[in-house]
């Protein structure tokens, strides 16, 4: 199997544009969660929290190619243009059928399916549907505008999991570099906010509902207060590279990718289940030959909700013990859903190149369910050569991912 290496990295986050802006809100303890006022008149829904991104200077995507983008299939080209020029890539120069995407996300654009459903329902007249509305909704949406945008005509994917899809778009990225069928692909994930989205979390109660009027207090990964999820939007696209190739051009590395794995629970359509966790994170050290003891630093799914940090953490603490650091970001920036997995590995591979763990936003008291692993309180500087990234979804699946230094030795 070919060596795969990540050589560009691309975010468009609720703390801001760029890779920079959203280091910069986790480093200074900021939050992006907010009251939303405009969900207050929806009847039965009982969050009113999220964290929106910004979406800016979209109108310099061409009107011909951003006529079929959703809001987040433009969170999504943003990132992309983001993570090509970080790595310098000139895609004119890569062969045509050896560079392609794999995008995923939850659906397709929110925003854009409810827009369809208003003028079936209310206005009864198919004839006011606008032409482009269909390519805003379809569930491939984001990797086929990407690719459409860009040029791209090598693999183009949708990963469709959910909470995993992003990290899903770039293992299955990793297995097909690896298995020497692409030489560049652009994986990630994007997502966008819409009453909708969070009412399907709170008609479920998973969704954070006792800090409408505190906000900024909430998700509450592993802690004894938590009380659900907080929706995000945005997009993580980060550029995979087959390894060779990379060194040809004389790319930056920021990591090597080297264990993957993903498997479904089998148990319960909405609840998470150490069992399975334990699995994935089983057979993704296994698939980087490696032992849980080499893992220097864990980036937890921790969503917020009761039931997912509980068996989380108890599977982290099977099979790593409470040795390995753990934290999450979603104290940060809410749960940014299909792009969640991108995000925040994104911001693990930094944390790996500064040599700091970032602290776990909001986890004022560790709840006595997710005890016995070792949570990061507070910044810690340390040598980060291995991560482990997870991933859980609805659905019961798992996905979780390894990457390595680059220049540690094998």
């Amino acid at each position: 199997m070919k060596r795969v290496v990540i050589t560009g990295a691309g975010v468009i986050s609720p703390l801001g544009t760029g890779v920079d802006s959203l280091m910069e809100g986790i480093s200074s303890g900021k939050s992006a969660v907010r009251y939303m006022e405009e969900w207050a008149g929806y009847c039965g829904m009982n969050s009113h929290v999220a964290a929106p991104a910004e979406l800016k200077d979209e109108k310099k995507i061409p009107r011909q190619n951003r006529r079929s983008m959703g809001r987040m299939s433009m969170f999504a080209a943003q990132a992309a243009e983001q993570a090509l020029a970080d790595s310098e890539i000139n895609v004119s120069q890569i062969q045509p059928e050896r560079m392609g995407c794999i995008i995923g996300s939850t659906t397709g654009s929110a925003i854009s399916i409810s827009k369809a459903f208003e003028i079936m329902l209310f206005q009864k007249d198919l004839s006011l549907m606008p032409s482009s509305l269909f390519f805003q909704c379809m569930s491939h949406s984001a990797t086929m505008n990407v690719a459409q945008y860009l040029g791209l005509t090598g693999y183009v994917m949708a990963t469709s999991a959910a909470c995993a899809s992003s990290l899903q778009a770039i293992g299955t990225g990793y297995e097909i570099i690896g298995s020497g069928r692409q030489d560049v692909l652009l994986c990630g994930g994007a997502e966008e906010l819409h009453p909708s989205v969070t009412g399907s979390f709170d008609v479920v109660f998973a969704t954070s509902v006792k800090y409408n009027q505190t906000p900024q207090k909430t998700p509450r990964p592993f802690d004894k207060d938590r009380d659900g999820l907080v929706c995000g939007e945005g997009s993580g696209i980060v550029v995979l590279e087959e390894y060779e190739h990379a060194l040809r051009r004389n790319a930056k590395i920021y990591a090597e990718i080297t264990g993957y794995n993903t498997c479904g629970s089998g148990s319960h359509i909405s609840q998470s289940e150490d069992k399975s966790i334990v699995q994935c994170m089983r057979e993704t050290l296994k698939s980087a030959q490696i032992t849980h003891e080499e893992i220097d630093y864990i980036n937890a799914h921790a969503t917020g909700t009761i039931q997912g940090d509980k068996e989380e953490a108890v599977a982290i603490g099977r099979v790593f013990g409470s040795g390995t650091p753990v934290s999450c970001l979603k104290g940060h920036i809410g749960h940014t859903l299909g792009a969640s997995g991108a995000i925040e590995l994104i911001a693990s591979l930094r944390m790996m190149e500064e040599g700091i763990i970032y602290p776990t936003f909001n986890l004022d008291e560790i709840a006595p369910d997710c005890e016995g692993v070792n949570h990061v309180l507070k910044p810690v500087k340390k040598e980060i050569n291995t991560i482990l990234k997870n991933c859980f979804a609805f659905g019961g699946i798992n996905a979780s991912l390894v990457c390595r230094k680059p220049g540690k030795p094998e």
